[in-house]
C-alpha cells in the first residue's frame, strides 16, 4: 500500500503562536503515524514561487493522511496556527516502488 505525504509550504507571522501549534499538532501525527521528513531547514526556489518555510510529512498510509487532517485533534490544532500563517497543502498518495 503506497504511503500518504503532506507537502506543507507556510508563511508564519508569529513564530512563538505558531510553536503552539506546533506542540498541538504532536498528539494527531503520533495517532496517525506521521514521521516528520523535512521542516524548515535550507532551500531554493529554482522555478515558481515559495513560502518561508516548508516540511514533508509521511503518513503509513493516503487513507491515514486524510484521517489526521480531518480528525477533532488536528482540526483543534490548526486553529491555533490559522491567525498566524499562511499555508498551502497537498495530501498525496505516494507511489509504489517497481519490484527489485
Amino acid at each position: 500500500m503506497p504511503k500518504g505525504y503532506w507537502i506543507v509550504r507556510v508563511d508564519i507571522t508569529d513564530m512563538e503562536q505558531y510553536k503552539s501549534y506546533m506542540a498541538a499538532n504532536a498528539e494527531p501525527y503520533q495517532k496517525f503515524g506521521a514521521r516528520l521528513l523535512v521542516r524548515g531547514g535550507r532551500f531554493e526556489t529554482p522555478e515558481g514561487t515559495s513560502r518561508s518555510r516548508n516540511a514533508v510529512i509521511e503518513f503509513p498510509s493516503y487513507e491515514a493522511a486524510l484521517a489526521c487532517w480531518n480528525s477533532p485533534e488536528y482540526q483543534a490544532a490548526r486553529k491555533l496556527r490559522l491567525p498566524v500563517s499562511t499555508l498551502d497543502l497537498v495530501i498525496i498518495e505516494g507511489c509504489q516502488a517497481p519490484p527489485s
